[in-house]
Order: C-alpha cells, then sequence, then structure tokens
C-alpha cells in the first residue's frame, strides 16, 4: 500500500544499504610494493591448481547471484510488510508540482509559508466584550462582563470602512468588538449585518481609525471557487486559535456538503483534519493557491473524535455576505431609548418545527395592545424570521437586532403567518417601534 507521507522509517536505511553503499572496498590488480622490484620466474602451468581456482571462481560468483537474489528479495518483503512502496526500474514516477501542498518535510516549510505570508494580512484577530447574565452561588443572576476571541477575514473597503466576513456567534451579543491586524495594531470595529441562520457576519472599521502603517501592510483577500473543491485537497486554516493571535493548521479537504445538528444553522459544511480550535472561528480555510475558500466555523469536540472540524464554502456565503456588507452600519442604542417591538415571544425549537410543520424562527406568543406590532397587524401564532434582511433562530438573536434601533424607528419584519388549515404564508410587516411599557399591558389575544 502506498504510504502519503515521505517519513525517513527503518525501510528507508534499509533501502539505502541494498544499493551497495558502505561495507569493505575492495581493490582488484593492486601491487605489493614490497615486493614490486623483484623479478618473477616463470613457473610450469599446475593444471589442476588451475581448475580448483576456476572453480572457486565460479563458486563465488554462483553465491554472489544468490546472495544477491535473497537479498533482493528480502528487500521486496520488507518493504511489503512495512508498507513502503516497492519501485522498479521500469515504474514511472510522478513529478510533483512545487507549488502543490505536500506533507513532506523538504516542501511543508516552503510551500505553507509561502501561501501564508500572502494570506495572513488579509486575516484579522476579533475580541468581543459582551455582557452575560451569570447565575449566582445562591441562585439569583447577575450581570457580567465576558470576553470571547474569535476571527475575521477582510473581504473589501469602501469609501469609509474596511468590511470584515466573519461568523454570527463570534460577534452576538457584542458590546464592544476589537480588531487586531497582522502588525498588532488594533481599531474598534461595528457591526454591519448579520445571518444567524447561516452563521454569518460583517463587521466594519472606520478607515480613519486604521493606522496609516496598518494600511500598508493589510489586503483584501483573494476569494476562490469552493463548488471546485476535491475531497483529499490540501488546505490550510489560519485564524487566532485560542485567542493567542494567528496561528496556522494544515490539512486535506475530508468531505464536502457535510450536513451537522445545530440549532437554527442551515449550511453544507466543508469538513477538513485540519486543527479549528476555539478562537478559529470566522477565520480562512484556505488552499494551494491562496484563495479562500471557506470561512471556519465549528468542530466537533469528543473524546471519540480527532480532526473534524467544518467551513462554510465561500461560493455559498458570497451571497450573503454581499449583502450584509451593503447595509448601514449602525451602533448600539443605549438600552433606555431602544424601540420596542410589542410581542411576547418564545423560541421554536428543531424539534416542534419538524413535528408540527412550523417554519424556523420567533414564535409570537401575545401582541400587547397599543403598540407597533399590534397597528401593524402581527397575531399570535405568527413566526418572525428575518428583522431587516438579518434572520432570525432565536430570541436573543431577535433582542440583538433590535439593540441597534430607537422608539421610532420603522424595522421590516418577515413572518410566517399561521393560515386556517394548518399552512403559513410569509409576509412584510412594517412596525413602528414603540416605546418599552413599564406597567403590565394586556395582551391582545
Amino acid at each position: 500500500m502506498d504510504n502519503q507521507y515521505n517519513y525517513n522509517t527503518p525501510n528507508d536505511q534499509f533501502q539505502n544499504q541494498a544499493t551497495g553503499n558502505g561495507g569493505p572496498d575492495f581493490h582488484f590488480g593492486q601491487t605489493d610494493p614490497d615486493f614490486s622490484h623483484r623479478k618473477k620466474e616463470k613457473k610450469p602451468r599446475d593444471h589442476k591448481k588451475a581448475a580448483k581456482i576456476a572453480g572457486g571462481l565460479c563458486f563465488a560468483v554462483a553465491f554472489g547471484v544468490i546472495a544477491s537474489a535473497a537479498f533482493q528479495t528480502t528487500n521486496f518483503v520488507g518493504n511489503a510488510l512495512f508498507g513502503e512502496k516497492v519501485k522498479t526500474e521500469k515504474s514511472s514516477e510522478k513529478k510533483v508540482d512545487s507549488t502543490s501542498l505536500t506533507r513532506t518535510s523538504s516542501t511543508v516549510t516552503s510551500d505553507v509559508s509561502e501561501v501564508v505570508n500572502s494570506v495572513m494580512p488579509s486575516v484579522v484577530s476579533i475580541t468581543n466584550m459582551s455582557v452575560q447574565q451569570v447565575q449566582s452561588f445562591f441562585g439569583g443572576t447577575s450581570s457580567q462582563e465576558v470576553q470571547s476571541s474569535g476571527s475575521g477575514i477582510i473581504v473589501g473597503q469602501n469609501d469609509t470602512e474596511l468590511l470584515i466576513a466573519t461568523n454570527n456567534h463570534v460577534v452576538e451579543g457584542s458590546t464592544t468588538l476589537t480588531v487586531s491586524f497582522i502588525n498588532e495594531s488594533s481599531a474598534e470595529a461595528k457591526i454591519k449585518g448579520t445571518d444567524a441562520s447561516r452563521d454569518l457576519a460583517v463587521i466594519a472599521v472606520p478607515l480613519e481609525n486604521i493606522e496609516e502603517e496598518t494600511m500598508g501592510e493589510i489586503k483584501v483577500a483573494t476569494l476562490g471557487d469552493s463548488t471546485k473543491l476535491q475531497v483529499g485537497e490540501p488546505v490550510i486554516a489560519i485564524g487566532n486559535a485560542l485567542g493567542y493571535g494567528q496561528s496556522v493548521t494544515t490539512g486535506i479537504v475530508s468531505a464536502l456538503n457535510r450536513q451537522i445538528d445545530m440549532e437554527g444553522f442551515d449550511a453544507e459544511l466543508i469538513q477538513t483534519d485540519a486543527a479549528i480550535n476555539p478562537g478559529n472561528s470566522g477565520g480562512a480555510l484556505v488552499n494551494a493557491n491562496g484563495e479562500v475558500i471557506g470561512i471556519n466555523t465549528v468542530k466537533v469536540s469528543s473524546d471519540a473524535v480527532e480532526g473534524m472540524g467544518y467551513a462554510i464554502p465561500i461560493s455559498d456565503a458570497n451571497e450573503t455576505i454581499t449583502t450584509l456588507m451593503n447595509k448601514e452600519t449602525r451602533e448600539q442604542v443605549p438600552e433606555d431609548e431602544r424601540g420596542f417591538l410589542g410581542v411576547e415571544i418564545t423560541n421554536v425549537e428543531a424539534e416542534s418545527a419538524e413535528l408540527y410543520g412550523m417554519p424556523t424562527g420567533v414564535y409570537i406568543r401575545n401582541v400587547i395592545e397599543g403598540t407597533g406590532a399590534e397597528k401593524a397587524g402581527l397575531v399570535r401564532g405568527g413566526v418572525i424570521t428575518e428583522l431587516d434582511g438579518s434572520s432570525v433562530d432565536s430570541m436573543t438573536t431577535l433582542q440583538n437586532l433590535l439593540s441597534y434601533y430607537r422608539v421610532g424607528e420603522t424595522v421590516t419584519l418577515t413572518v410566517e403567518m399561521p393560515g386556517k388549515d394548518g399552512s403559513y404564508e410569509e409576509k412584510e410587516v412594517e412596525v413602528v417601534l414603540s416605546e418599552k411599557q413599564t406597567e403590565t399591558a394586556i395582551p391582545k389575544r
């Protein structure tokens, strides 16, 4: 069986010995210097002695032939047992393109480093500061600031902003986003748009906040065509693993069009054995040409599993990223100034959606009287799936999206409205956000 890796195994040493290298040197026809001055006397030929010598030479030649054959046989068997390639003089050797990625020690250093040097300026580290509710020892809850790390890919630039693609879960719930570039300089970023169902997001860094020196070192990533990927093709994962800064791992495409069981996540993914660790999310999966062919998103974490990471194919993400890049960049609104939708909601779990034929999103339990939701015609039983083009897969996602809107602003909701026969009809509804009610409201039933 062919061995993909060119390791220096004991069999390699065995093969070297078989070529005749090493061992004692034999010099035929050498003259003895101590007796070269003596004149040799002719002696009568001894035919019996000559016959013995000839016989001995024949025996030596025969022994050499047999020994050589036995040695080659041993070499062949040894190679077969240890899994090494058995080559013959007639076997053709495949030429390896110098630009291709292999795991040979002589090529990994040069080839991977060249690709990494070309891609690294396009990859950034992202630090997310968020406020989360933490349960105390006595059963109560308190707000606590939490820091998490992720990665991003520079995908564009407009007149005022540098645009970076990443995962939605990297930026979700953020109060502050900080982007660090290849030269370790940092700048604050704002969310441009998110798509929770695709686990994609685009964030923006104002160009005026980026140092001139940094602008000279960073660059927009080159995007490839993930539809042309083949299983077994070498890939490189680059990202901010564990928040330590950019690091690199290598592997291959293990499988294509993989679907994984994650709540609210709907995509076919690239599976790779390149290590994708916490903090790599949102980083680049690139091919041997230095083209981004995937956005790293998740790995399987289990004692029984090794080397199963996943990336969103870039060709599938292109349309979503383009849409998010063209959205208006918004800043979070102080909590007391945020608009109120006017509905009581609950999550539609995947099991319920499948059991009852419901769309995935946020279920409207009640509509509060006198609010924008009631005036817009929202009713109990509807399922909110989008807000201003951003997908809504949970209450948390909806609340995060609404945190960027003030009282009096208008949002466009995509709602699956229930029909009499149990089916759902998609509608777009414009809702003017009202002021949050402090008194107990009577829900509309």
